[in-house]
């Protein structure tokens, strides 16, 4: 968690709150880290981060489209930021569906 701390802090981004919600509370399977957290203006973000050593496809992209609709109705609220941070090749096409559907990407 130190490690995503530190990354959202050079990308300039600083949250006062994160908690880790666990895949199982969701009923998702997949080996994911997900995060709710607020930072300094109260605004509420999710953070997908990802670690695998396949190349995530366009299949991935409907997945955790998926997820994040499993997570707002878990939180009972809408997240206005979506980051995921990707530790695996990515495929161009889903990097542009990444970005279509709201996604930063690190």
């Amino acid at each position: 968690m130190q490690m995503l701390v530190d990354s959202l802090r050079e990308k300039g981004k600083i949250y006062k709150k994160i908690l880790e919600i666990s895949p199982k509370d969701l009923g998702v399977r997949n080996k994911i880290k997900i995060y709710n957290a607020k930072d300094t203006h109260n605004v509420s973000c999710a953070i997908f981060a990802v670690s695998q050593k396949s190349r995530l496809l366009m299949k991935d992209v409907h997945k955790f489209e998926e997820i994040f609709i499993k997570l707002t109705l878990f939180c009972e609220h809408n997240f206005k930021n979506k980051i995921i941070f990707i530790d695996a090749p990515l495929c161009s096409k889903a990097a542009i569906a990444f970005k279509e559907v709201g996604w930063k990407i690190y």
